[in-house]
């Protein structure tokens, strides 16, 4: 069976996710709202050829529940530690138990700029952000970068510290100006559900030309289904955006399955 590499989904945060109920036409998941039923989920991926799965912290929290998460189902799972930018005011409180964490981490992050929301303020997630990258640099990990309405700044502060090959740029939407851009940094791209949205066209453009030795794929689990809006996303959903990406390059999907999984387990250092 083709294998694919989930490299982005929040199993965590399954519990209590309600989706929007306007949107969608899909059949209902067998899994119920605000379940969790982790084991549910990863039986499915498997069914569908998902072999792994990365599951980003977004807090310190978060962070100990993947790693919980990554004892229950080992090799399956893997944990990141880092501090997302909603919540970048908590970085000085919260920044010893990351970096603890993310020494026995695959990554550090989900981390970045969010300047769409700017649930914290503007300086706070540039501190919170540059000390993470900092913090990936010394322990030779990769950092997971949540990029919002921020592509200038991120750009800059990766090109800044040198952290660009360090870089996953996870659920990339920039067209192909900011890809072009970023892909000179050596950073690499994971594509989630907007690839297939019927909005999704600047997405697909920069899919396009984006590095297929440097791209990956990814389903933002409970966010952003590809194939059903008004339901909570799940690991298994990552196909359908391979699919979409064979549709952008014009190769078959097993090929893109293939030079995906080889960039996240080398990314990872896994499988």
């Amino acid at each position: 069976m083709t294998r694919w590499v989930d490299t982005h989904g929040h199993l965590h945060l399954r519990a209590g996710f309600e989706p929007s109920p306007e949107v969608g036409s899909g059949e209902p998941s067998r899994l119920a709202r605000g379940d969790d039923d982790s084991a549910v989920l990863l039986d499915r991926a498997a069914a569908a050829g998902v072999g792994w799965m990365v599951n980003p912290g977004t807090d310190a929290a978060s962070s100990e529940e993947s790693f919980r998460l990554a004892a229950r189902f080992p090799g399956v799972v893997l944990p990141t530690a880092g501090l997302h930018p909603h919540d970048a005011a908590r970085w000085p409180a919260q920044a010893d138990a990351i970096a603890r964490l993310a020494a026995g981490a695959v990554a550090v992050g989900e981390c970045g700029l969010d300047f769409y929301r700017n649930l914290s303020a503007p300086e706070d997630q540039v501190t919170a952000f540059r000390d993470q990258l900092r913090l990936a640099a010394d322990l030779d990990k990769p950092v997971i970068v949540h990029c919002r309405d921020a592509f200038a700044q991120i750009h800059d502060l990766l090109e800044s510290t040198g952290c660009g090959p360090r870089a996953v740029l996870h659920c990339w939407t920039g067209g192909p100006r900011w890809t072009k851009r970023f892909d000179a940094l050596g950073v690499s791209f994971s594509f989630a559900g907007p690839l297939v949205f019927p909005t999704g066209d600047t997405v697909r453009r920069g899919a396009a030309v984006a590095p297929p030795e440097r791209t990956m794929v990814e389903t933002d689990t409970p966010y952003l289904n590809p194939i059903d809006k008004a339901a909570p996303n799940e690991p298994a959903n990552v196909v359908r955006v391979g699919e979409a990406l064979a549709e952008v390059w014009g190769i078959p999907v097993n090929e893109v399955a293939e030079m995906t999984t080889a960039t996240a387990t080398r990314v990872f250092r896994h499988g």
